[in-house]
């Protein structure tokens, strides 16, 4: 099962590939020249290849973190409010404990970031748990009322008075190593690793794990066996939370440095975007995320060398999504089949 879903992933992105390739010839292009300018706006050199890593860390935290909530069956679409907290709260603590070691600055920065991610999660997750109230609409809603708060804050109380809204610079004991310079790429990458191999553990092999699963997948079976499906709920919806939060927090830690106001564009969108073609398998997370963040990339290479429009690329993410759709829409056909069948016999 699990050689035949990566399969079909691999299945997809080739498919996605050579309508982009058919696209790209009927503009009047090359596609092999425009592939060849992609791939190096996407790996030639460090600079490229470390913006792909760059891009990489925040897709694979969001997509994570969305991917965690429907564990529980909760559809988080506010993880970019919670990105957006999480990112605010350790540019304050990043600024206003500068006193500390960096071994302690760091961890404290990125734990008041995952608290305040987590946090904010709770609030929809609880109305989902105890009050039937939808999460589609609080969370899309709660991610608006975040990115005010945000604004409000680097406007005012958190501003560095400076000509662009932003926080005052975080001191150097909080800002995360470089990598692979003179990219912006940097340690985030091995925190964003670790939290991707701590919550397979966590959701797959432990008895927390189990729990989250069970009410996912049956909330009233798993009552029946003793699991409280309200309170597994929202903690599911905590660790949601955290990891947009822990996403945000490497943001400012890694990237920019402060916190500026509304610095993300769409990148929590685009990890549940990841989350959803791989069909919230923890495992085929890494592999989409890094696919796109390699498209999104390279995208700038292809367009400033060949004359495509990075667009372009937009158009090959819509087709992977089709594929995606309509591989699960064959899946969903099948088991009606094989549950009809069981029926007859």
């Amino acid at each position: 099962m699990r050689r035949t879903a990566l399969y079909n992933t691999f299945f997809t992105i080739v498919v996605s590939l050579l309508f982009g390739a058919l696209v790209i010839f009927l503009l009047g292009e090359n596609p092999l020249e425009a592939y060849r300018e992609l791939l190096r706006g996407a790996f030639w050199g460090k600079f490229n290849f470390g913006g792909t890593l760059e891009r990489f860390v925040p897709l694979l935290l969001t997509s994570l973190a969305f991917a965690v909530s429907s564990k529980v069956a909760v559809f988080n679409v506010g993880v970019e409010g919670e990105l957006y907290l999480g990112a605010i709260a350790a540019a304050w603590a990043g600024a206003a404990f500068t006193g500390l070691p960096a071994l302690l600055h760091i961890p404290l920065c990125i734990l008041v970031g995952m608290i305040a991610g987590g946090a904010w999660a709770a609030i929809p997750g609880a109305l989902k748990a105890y009050y039937k109230v939808n999460e589609v609409c609080t969370t899309i809603l709660f991610n608006y009322v975040a990115i005010y708060i945000t604004s409000y804050l680097v406007g005012y109380p958190l501003s560095a008075k400076t000509g662009v809204p932003q926080t005052a610079p975080l001191g150097e004991s909080a800002v995360l190593g470089r990598i692979l310079m003179p990219s912006r790429a940097n340690t985030g990458l091995f925190l964003a690793l670790g939290a991707l191999i701590i919550v397979y553990w966590l959701v797959h092999h432990s008895t927390w794990g189990y729990r989250m699963r069970s009410v996912g997948d049956n909330p009233g079976y798993a009552a029946h066996m003793g699991i409280n499906p309200r309170r597994t709920m929202v903690w599911g919806m905590v660790l949601s939370g955290a990891l947009g939060g822990l996403a945000g927090a490497i943001e400012v830690m890694g990237i920019y440095g402060c916190f500026l106001d509304n610095f993300s564009v769409g990148i929590a969108f685009d990890g549940m975007l990841a989350s959803l073609i791989a069909r919230n398998d923890i495992r085929l997370l890494p592999v989409l995320a890094f696919f796109l963040a390699a498209l999104k990339a390279g995208a700038l290479g292809m367009e400033r060398f060949t004359g495509i429009p990075k667009s372009l690329v937009d158009a090959i993410i819509a087709m992977f999504i089709l594929l995606a759709a309509m591989e699960g829409l064959f899946l969903l056909r099948r088991r009606r089949k094989a549950a009809l069948r069981e029926q007859e016999d």
